[in-house]
């Protein structure tokens, strides 16, 4: 019988490029990062090592211009990076992932001065980016912003809270969103600026490796070169970020599914109880089957979600972007819920120790059914996205 490994691994007609870059990460993610897993989600500490290791193969800027120092690969590579990283160590994968989504605003509005100055050290991992949207009172409703931003001559005077920032504490590179005179505008906030501080981390369920961290702004004052486009342009910068960083995060939910699915296979093939595999019981092979199809469907909208983010980069346009993101996002973490449910079910007592991965990996996947908005959300942009204006 073939491995769960062996299963997955060409089930897709990728390009030749895209299978060899698949091949390469697997095999780094095997050997390199998996073994720090179980270690990186009880220091709960940002694996600085990881960020290293990434940095050193040039999958940190995988998505990043090549101009600036990236590797230049498209979302569909990328999320076969996350995806494989994930399989392993969900902790890990948030270091490629979160680096992404806070460097993704100033690629998309950035001006080109503006992606000199930060891309490069970005893409070579010198530093950690950060995603500063949500605030106490404003999480799915993104236009209930407090923080606001005040035109000061050649500065803006910056005031308010951020809330649920990964990366916060580490990152050296914010792209912050804040209420101006002419509506929500993003903007580079360095970590030494006078006025920023990073209140609590947060104790998490899952993903500890990933710090979580509150911010504040306190007449911060910010360069008017460090505004990301032009005054209110920040909530069309929110949303094509989102649009780009679903997949990704739906590619990390896949990625947790498989782990989950790798490990319960090799258990049940390996557990006897009543003088039999258990992998012989029909209650176990329904189990798997239905884990095997879900996470196949899971896969078929995540690699689509990216090549549509393709087709954007290659065309200007495509509606059904953000449709396709959403659904991707929104399909792949709740299956990466159910499977490792199922996974920890399947191995039993083992399943509930921390000794296995799949208790890890359950408490990974709840957050994929959250960030980057809620999977309620999800479905309201979906029926959006059909009904159009009578949604």
């Amino acid at each position: 019988m073939k491995t769960a490994e062996e299963q997955t691994l060409n089930l897709f007609d990728l390009s030749p490029e895209h299978q060899e870059i698949q091949q390469e990460i697997h095999r780094l993610a095997q050997e390199k990062i998996k073994p720090r897993a179980m270690a990186i989600d009880e220091e709960a500490e940002y694996p600085m090592d990881i960020l290293a290791l990434l940095s050193e193969y040039g999958y940190i800027g995988a998505n990043m211009p090549e101009e600036y120092n990236g590797a230049g690969l498209d979302l569909l590579s990328f999320c076969l990076i996350v995806e494989e990283i994930s399989r392993v160590c969900a902790s890990s994968s948030q270091v490629a992932v979160v680096q992404e989504l806070g460097s993704l605003p100033i690629m998309i509005g950035g001006s080109d001065e503006l992606k000199k100055r930060f891309l490069p050290d970005l893409a070579a991992g010198k530093k950690v980016a950060a995603y500063a949207l949500t605030e106490p009172n404003a999480g799915s409703d993104v236009r209930s912003l407090k923080t606001r931003a005040v035109r000061e001559g050649d500065s803006y005077i910056l005031n308010g809270q951020k809330m649920f920032i990964s990366n916060g504490g580490v990152a050296s590179v914010y792209s912050v969103f804040a209420q101006t005179d002419n509506g929500i505008t993003a903007f580079v906030v360095e970590k030494d600026t006078p006025g920023f501080d990073i209140g609590k981390l947060e104790k998490k369920m899952g993903i500890k490796g990933s710090p979580t961290a509150q911010l504040y702004f306190e007449n911060c004052r910010i360069p008017a070169e460090n505004r990301i486009g032009e005054e209110g342009d920040g909530w069309l910068i929110a949303m094509k970020t989102f649009d780009k960083s679903r997949p990704t995060v739906a590619a990390q939910a896949l990625g947790i599914a498989q782990g989950a699915y790798d490990a319960a296979l090799a258990y049940v093939q390996e557990r006897e109880q009543f003088g039999k595999n258990i992998a012989s019981f029909q209650g176990i092979q329904f189990m798997l089957a239905d884990m095997a199809t879900q996470i196949e469907a899971a896969r078929g909208l995540v690699y689509r979600a990216a090549a549509k983010v393709n087709d954007l980069t290659a065309t200007g346009k495509n509606p059904e972007l953000t449709r396709a993101s959403s659904m991707a996002k929104l399909f792949a973490s709740d299956v990466a819920m159910k499977v490792t449910t199922d996974a920890v079910q399947l191995l039993g007592g083992y399943g509930f120790i921390q000794e296995y991965a799949v208790e890890r990996m359950m408490r990974d996947a709840k957050i994929t059914q959250i960030y980057e908005g809620t999977n309620q959300i999800q479905r309201l942009v979906i029926a959006k996205t059909i009904l159009g204006g009578h949604a």
